[in-house]
Formats: C-alpha cells, sequence, structure tokens
C-alpha cells in the first residue's frame, strides 16, 4: 500500500515525508521545525533536511519565530500550497479506488484495528529499551529490525 502511494507521489515530483509536511502545513502553519518533527514522528535532523529540500524548492518558506532567533516557523509557499492540494487529490484518488469500496461494516472494523495498532506502536516509542543483560536476552529475537518488517508488510 505504501509503496503505491509513494509511486503515485512520486509522479507529482514529492516523497511521502514532503507530503507529510506539506498536507501538514495546510492545517497548521507557522509550526516550528521541532513540533512539527513532534507532530510527524520523526527526529529534528530528519524534518531539518527534509525542510531544507521544501525551503530549495520553494514549496515552504522558514520565517524567525519574534524573540527566538534560534527557531523558526515553516509555512507553505503559493507553490507549496498547490503541491500539498495536488498530494491531497492523489490520496483521496487513492481512498476511492481502495478503501471507498469496502463495506461500511468492514471498514468501521479496519479503521477500529489501525487505531488500536496506532496506539500500541506509540505506547511502545515511550517504553524504554532494558539494559543489556537483563530478562530481555531471554526473549527470542528476529532477525531484521521492527521498522523493516512494518514496511514490508505495507509494500
Amino acid at each position: 500500500m505504501n509503496s503505491v502511494i509513494a509511486d503515485r507521489l512520486r509522479e507529482i515530483g514529492l516523497s511521502v515525508p514532503q507530503c507529510d509536511i506539506l498536507t501538514t502545513l495546510t492545517e497548521q502553519e507557522g509550526m516550528s521545525q521541532q513540533d512539527l518533527a513532534r507532530r510527524l514522528y520523526v527526529t529534528k535532523g530528519n524534518i531539518s533536511g527534509l525542510v531544507d529540500r521544501l525551503v530549495a524548492a520553494a514549496l515552504v518558506e522558514r520565517r524567525t519565530i519574534p524573540g527566538d532567533r534560534r527557531s523558526h516557523a515553516i509555512f507553505l509557499t503559493e507553490d507549496g500550497r498547490r503541491m500539498a492540494m495536488e498530494a491531497i487529490a492523489v490520496q483521496k484518488r487513492f481512498v476511492e479506488e481502495t478503501f471507498a469500496k469496502m463495506p461500511a461494516d468492514r471498514l468501521a472494523d479496519f479503521e477500529k484495528l489501525v487505531i488500536e495498532v496506532r496506539d500500541l506502536v506509540r505506547a511502545a516509542a515511550n517504553v524504554q529499551e532494558p539494559a543489556i543483560g537483563t530478562a530481555m536476552q531471554n526473549k527470542v529475537r528476529t532477525t531484521s529490525p521492527p521498522r523493516a518488517r512494518i514496511r514490508s508488510v505495507g509494500s
């Protein structure tokens, strides 16, 4: 699923993370890079590089936050707003071609499951890994990192 959406976004010149930033800014412009990173569950370093590329493409602009010369608020440019609307249209077409064809009751069940999994992932992200030498060593480990397994499921 993720690869289909990624391919369609690439056709309009965006990556999935760039799309995430642009569409998030349509909901709330003027967020700091730190707030944007927190909202999208990525590191500040990742956001910085993504925003750099979006600035270079003239899709967003950084504005100094009054009273804080180190932080910048991120705003869409007119081209960025147009690109965000095009990306939203790509996503809506995908939903119409897929999820919209599911019976309402099955779609509701699916949504509940996705929300449940999302909440579990968020909770797990806040849990500290046990130190080496603890009971964790006795548990079965997989050969690939969790992120790789999750991505392969959606592809």
